[in-house]
């Protein structure tokens, strides 16, 4: 206990001197929308979307998207939020505000690796519409029977990433993550600046000391390699393969990639070759200033992987311990198929994953790319629909979803039909409220022309008690952010 406890504070620390330095490099300027890169006026770099639209169910009732398990851009936006600033317009991803929180959900039935449903309720922000939610949640797996993990560490050390928010939050982070390793486990060290080297060949978990002596020598300097350092964690995890194992490249940075192949397009070009190894790949940005956003959550969404940020110490227990089961996948290649009854609905706008949308016949086409779910993962979606005046008949929408297990070649469909009927957001489950207020919190952060009558006192009071299923105490760090927001 007292060793977590000096953990936590030393990190807690290390970032308050950080944020100390900083100065007002976080202002909030006017951004535009449009779908375009954008840079804030700390050079930090984010790619702003346009946001679905409404579409008229009777002239596109299909609507196909990927699952996005990250949850980056909201712990970058309680970065902001804890300078006394907002966040930039087009750092919000809504789909990752309401994905970073777990969401009380059902086990899958045997045999299948996710479970689906839903639920309708008012809409809080436009009394005229409704919310039509979705979820999933991949099955929990017990630590003993998750197979034997191959790690390779890929960490950021050249010289943007000398202050004390970036190398050293990491080196904490790693530290914990090799204190959770199991014997069987193995993991390697590769670290990048001018170049790249093998700081640690593959180790035992066993051999904790070693791993973390190895962690502890880390130092920033010089220029950034980053496309020869993901190539050779890459050779190195496919050198010590593990056969139906878990093998993962986690990869640390800012994203501030200088050297040698640096730009997106060419990054998310070389990912893509590498995720057919059948190695995932966790990206970890940390830092402020020139943090490459955009960058990081693609190559992370090419991958085969996930995207986090972190920015406090209870971030790093979040992603290495209270969450470490989202290392292990469960479900590759996950779509979402909505098939609207255009009796029932008139029309329909999914909120958030704007980049992460699919052509219809991506749904059944198993080489089209998607994203993975980790073991006890949630996944949730909101739609907000116009019902038709008159309905009489039971089925509201198709949830169709489709997924690889691992080891599998073919993918699999389970489906679920929404047919609940709607109630208002006040009678609507703690999912359900909860699923709102973030998501209505992150129309406000992105200031989006759909938030209609939204308020930060409205979130406060249809939330309600939605802190009922919140076991790391997440949910109540959220209402905190909230009532403080000026």
């Amino acid at each position: 206990m007292r060793r977590k406890l000096y953990f936590s504070l030393c990190v807690l620390f290390a970032i308050f001197l950080s944020n100390c330095e900083s100065d007002d490099r976080f202002g909030s300027p006017d951004y535009s929308s449009g779908d375009y890169e954008e840079e804030s006026s700390s050079t930090e770099k984010y790619k702003d979307y346009v946001e679905n639209p409404f579409i008229k169910a009777d002239e596109q009732a299909v609507s196909t998207f990927s699952v996005d398990a990250d949850g980056a851009s909201y712990s970058n936006m309680r970065r902001f939020m804890n300078l006394g600033q907002k966040p930039p317009k087009a750092s919000v991803r809504i789909e990752e505000y309401i994905n970073y929180f777990t969401f009380d959900y059902e086990e899958p039935a045997p045999g299948e690796n996710v479970s689906l449903n839903s639920e309708i309720s008012t809409c809080p922000w436009n009394e005229a519409h409704h919310l039509l939610r979705i979820g999933m949640k991949g099955k929990s797996v017990p630590e003993n029977e998750i197979p034997n993990s191959n790690f390779v560490f890929l960490i950021d050390v050249s010289g943007s990433m000398s202050s004390s928010d970036k190398l050293e939050v990491l080196k904490s982070g790693f530290t914990l993550m090799a204190d959770n390793l199991r014997d069987n486990d193995k993991v390697a060290i590769v670290t990048y600046a001018g170049h790249a080297g093998v700081l640690l060949p593959p180790t035992s978990g066993s051999e904790k000391q070693k791993i973390k002596q190895a962690i502890s020598q880390l130092g920033a300097g010089g220029s950034t390699a980053g496309a020869a350092g993901i190539s050779t964690a890459y050779e190195l995890a496919s050198q010590n393969f593990i056969t139906d194992g878990n093998n993962r490249v986690i990869l640390g940075t800012d994203g501030d990639f200088n050297v040698g192949t640096s730009s997106t397009e060419e990054l998310i070009t070389l990912i893509e070759e590498k995720r057919e190894s059948g190695i995932y790949l966790t990206v970890l940005g940390v830092g402020t200033g020139n943090l490459n956003d955009h960058m990081m959550e693609q190559i992370a969404n090419k991958g085969n992987g996930n995207y986090e940020y972190i920015d406090n110490a209870m971030q790093i227990q979040k992603v290495f311990d209270h969450e470490k089961g989202k290392f292990f996948t469960v479900a590759i290649n996950s779509k979402i198929q909505i098939s609207f009854n255009p009796d029932a609905i008139d029309s329909y706008r999914l909120v958030g994953y704007e980049n992460r949308s699919l052509n219809e016949d991506d749904f059944e086409n198993d080489s089209t790319d998607a994203g993975e779910i980790g073991a006890s993962q949630t996944i949730t979606a909101l739609y907000e629909v116009l019902l038709q005046p008159t309905f009489s008949a039971f089925k509201y929408a198709q949830f169709d979803f489709r997924y690889v297990k691992p080891g599998d070649t073919e993918s699999r469909l389970i489906s679920h039909e929404v047919k609940s009927f709607p109630v208002s957001i006040a009678n609507a489950s703690e999912n359900m409220r909860f699923a709102a207020a973030i998501t209505g919190f992150g129309l406000l952060m992105k200031e989006s022309e759909y938030k209609g009558t939204l308020t930060k006192q409205m979130i406060l009071d249809f939330a309600g008690s939605t802190t009922g299923f919140d076991p790391f105490g997440y949910r109540e760090e959220f209402f905190e952010i909230v009532r403080k927001w000026k």
